[in-house]
């Protein structure tokens, strides 16, 4: 009997969008450095300065290793602007539960014995036992998925911030394209980011959600 591959984790699942994102800020990079080409002789412009993709290259090439090179801790504190408890998990049941109509935290407090945490280290690891208890839900690993991806992306646009933008500081001309250019890269580290944290809050309040359907029903005549 021929054994089934093993499944691929979520972060492998995500590794052709990433390098999608690398391509499509590449091709981004490389058009804006041939700009003045372009302009003037078309496609044949861009085709003909192939060797300017080089510095463009060892960009994306240095921002990759970079990416690989940076901590989990690092990336989650840029997606949600913290230098402490940048962890979601870290709010889960004082901020993001309660805002949230699927969570029902009475019946989550039942769960963990009709208290709920405060401490932000005491929410996470509260809320990472649960988040193992439902991991496989199809909806938590749905938004994990987007998560880990939207995650790294955020790390990679603030790569690209700094080393595309450097290659095009004295690859693009002119400078009203250099500008466009740049702050393009600005803006897509922004939105992505801003898609992240919210990806990540979501796989908060979903975990919570999850779990507060798992939670037993209080027996009638009991008291809360």
């Amino acid at each position: 009997m021929t054994k089934s591959p093993a499944p691929k984790s979520l972060k492998d699942q995500n590794k052709w969008q990433l390098w999608l994102a690398i391509a499509v800020n590449t091709a981004a990079a490389y058009a804006a450095s041939r700009w003045t080409d372009i302009t003037t002789t078309g496609l044949h412009g861009l085709l003909d300065g192939v060797l300017h993709l080089l510095p463009v290259g060892l960009a994306v090439l240095v921002t990759t290793v970079a990416n690989a090179l940076v901590s989990p801790d690092a990336k989650y504190r840029l997606v949600f602007l913290r230098r402490h408890y940048a962890l979601p998990g870290h709010r889960a049941f004082t901020e993001y539960g309660p805002r949230d109509p699927r969570v029902d935290l009475e019946k989550v407090k039942r769960l963990l014995g009709n208290k709920l945490p405060q401490d932000p280290e005491e929410q996470n690891t509260t809320w990472y036992r649960l988040y193992k208890q439902v991991e496989k839900a199809p909806p938590v690993e749905s938004v994990h998925r987007d998560f880990l991806l939207l995650r790294d992306y955020a790390a990679l646009s603030a790569l690209f911030v700094f080393a595309l933008g450097a290659v095009a500081t004295f690859a693009v001309r002119p400078t009203t394209v250099l500008l466009g250019y740049l702050s393009l890269l600005v803006l897509q580290f922004l939105l992505v980011r801003l898609a992240a944290a919210n990806s990540g809050k979501r796989l908060v309040t979903t975990v919570l959600a999850e779990s507060s359907v798992m939670a037993p029903k209080q027996k009638r005549g009991a008291t809360p």
